[in-house]
């Protein structure tokens, strides 16, 4: 069993705040079935985790964005948090990285606030999915059909809405990762996007 994603290369994308369990335990659910995982995030160095309510411990950084190339991964898998998901969607290099997982169809998932990074990557509209609930009026506006349950998965976009659910998330995401590329994932991106 521990071999199921043997070879496959997970980019984690996060940023300061990201919420700590939703890093790292879909992290080692994805190294248990052998899959290589890389966190790359804005910086290098170490990144610093929220656990609820207050600041966590920090998590080394393998790879600083800019030097990240997105044809180097098999899926990704997005974090949630407040702060790490806003910081995200604004950071434009984060949003193309986001971007070329979504017209190349391969997995992601996504959990808690991190679907507000889809949104800026052009990748909610026709989507089925799931956020933290304070999203559902952004994901809705955004054209995507957000439903309240502990895992979506939608083309190989696997979602989530909160740390209690990680466990059905985990295991959505490596059978998503497991089956690889999917047909390009919903809606095609708004004209002149992939030029940005």
């Amino acid at each position: 069993m521990a071999d199921k994603l043997k070879g496959r290369r997970v980019a984690i994308l996060a940023t300061e705040g990201f919420e700590r369990s939703e890093l790292v335990k879909p992290r080692e659910a994805l190294q248990e079935e052998g899959a290589e995982t890389v966190v790359i995030s804005l910086k290098s160095g170490q990144i610093k985790s929220w656990e609820h309510d207050h600041w966590g411990e920090a998590v080394p950084v393998d790879l600083s964005l800019d030097r990240a190339k997105p044809e180097d991964f098999d899926a990704l898998l997005l974090p949630g948090g407040v702060i790490n998901a806003d910081k995200l969607r604004v950071e434009p290099k984060a949003v193309e990285f986001v971007r070329s997982f979504v017209s190349e169809g391969k997995p992601m998932a996504v959990i808690c606030h991190a679907p507000w990074i889809l949104i800026e990557a052009g990748a909610a509209r026709g989507r089925t999915l799931t956020s933290w609930p304070s999203l559902k009026t952004d994901l809705s506006n955004a054209g995507a059909n957000w439903v309240d349950k502990e895992v979506v998965v939608d083309n190989g976009l696997v979602t989530s809405r909160k740390p209690d659910d990680i466990p059905a998330f985990n295991k959505k995401m490596i059978e998503e990762i497991g089956e690889g590329v999917h047909a390009a994932q919903g809606a095609p991106l708004p004209r002149g996007w992939q030029n940005e």
